[in-house]
């Protein structure tokens, strides 16, 4: 392939712009003072700031008007505006968005709405080709072009939930929110983040993968929120001295430090020291995917893990609840 013209042609018109006028309460820095608020006879009273800022958006259901972006995009927004590729701007609603994710869904009153269809992010791997669309710097729709550096980037500290996509196709701000592609032109990746120490591009870029984005998507769609599933243990992942310990050959996996009283784990029989290796018959690597994939399960539904007990695999079934503050205190999440 000499050319991906004919992919960009057909994704950048489900691409848009996206400008957030909004207020902000801040503390006035001149009444830290208690010199100087004693002085003028100031009082601690916040003050409210204009605010505006620019992403991206990807319309993902062209019937439903529904477009995707980052949260942190229309964080404290009063009005939203999106702008497509053929210089259409309405004024969208704000269905719902989710911090822990920096996932939310935008609705936009518009008819002949083009969407970029969703791939599967399961299936990349390290080295397959993507393509970055946004509106970095408020410059208007820009392509760019690299690799899939690595997968199950987390431990960022940009997010709650953290299972990124690391990419070399230059991200800039401006980008958050915009399109993370592949050579099929399916929507893999929703561009959130960049690694800058200088506050410039390094090609080191995070996308949050498509399909976790789907799932909080369709919550946030139906309740205008997101509920955390739980199933009540306290994980790590399994490094060699505890592989050693545990007298197992496995170099992947979730541990259980410890199981909750009274939770859907402990009455499913699971118990600390049990290694989990899979979801649903799909492996898992590390302590931070499951708390990924419990985090966003249904609510009331079930999860079949494959553990790993004593160099022996079983199959559990557990039960999926909802979390609350108080749980994820006695879970250590």
């Amino acid at each position: 392939m000499t050319s991906v013209a004919g992919v960009v042609s057909r994704i950048t018109p489900g691409v848009a712009g996206i400008a957030v006028r909004g207020e902000v309460r801040e503390n006035n820095p001149l009444v830290q003072d208690p010199l100087f608020r004693q002085f003028f006879n100031l009082r601690d009273q916040p003050i409210e700031r204009e605010t505006e800022a620019v992403g991206s958006g990807v319309i993902v259901d062209a019937a439903h008007g529904y477009v995707l972006t980052n949260s942190h995009v229309v964080e404290n927004a009063t009005n939203i505006e999106v702008t497509t590729k053929d210089n259409r701007r309405f004024k969208a609603k704000l269905i719902g968005r989710d911090p822990a994710t920096d996932i939310a869904v935008l609705r936009v009153p518009a008819d002949n709405l083009s969407a970029v269809p969703m791939g599967d992010s399961s299936h990349l791997q390290v080295g397959d080709f993507v393509l970055a669309v946004g509106n970095p710097f408020g410059l208007g729709q820009t392509v760019t072009s690299g690799i899939v550096s690595a997968l199950g980037r987390s431990g960022l500290g940009i997010e709650g939930y953290e299972d990124f996509i690391q990419t070399d196709a230059s991200i800039n701000p401006g980008n958050s929110g915009g399109a993370l592609v592949d050579l099929q032109g399916r929507l893999i990746g929703i561009n959130t983040a960049i690694l800058a120490p200088g506050g410039g591009n390094i090609g080191i870029g995070f996308a949050v993968p498509i399909n976790m984005a789907r799932d909080v998507m369709d919550q946030l769609i139906r309740n205008g929120t997101v509920k955390r599933g739980r199933i009540g243990v306290a994980i790590q992942d399994l490094t060699p001295d505890l592989a050693r310990a545990l007298g197992t050959t496995r170099t992947e996996g979730a541990l259980i430090a410890r199981v909750a009283p009274d939770s859907p784990a402990q009455r499913a029989g699971l118990h600390s020291s049990d290694l989990i290796v899979a979801i649903n018959g799909v492996p898992i690597h590390s302590a931070a995917e499951l708390r990924n994939r419990v985090g966003l399960a249904p609510v009331g539904g079930k999860m079949a893990l494959t553990v790993d007990r004593g160099g022996a695999e079983h199959s559990v079934s557990v039960r999926i609840e909802g979390a609350t503050a108080e749980h994820q205190r006695i879970d250590g999440r």
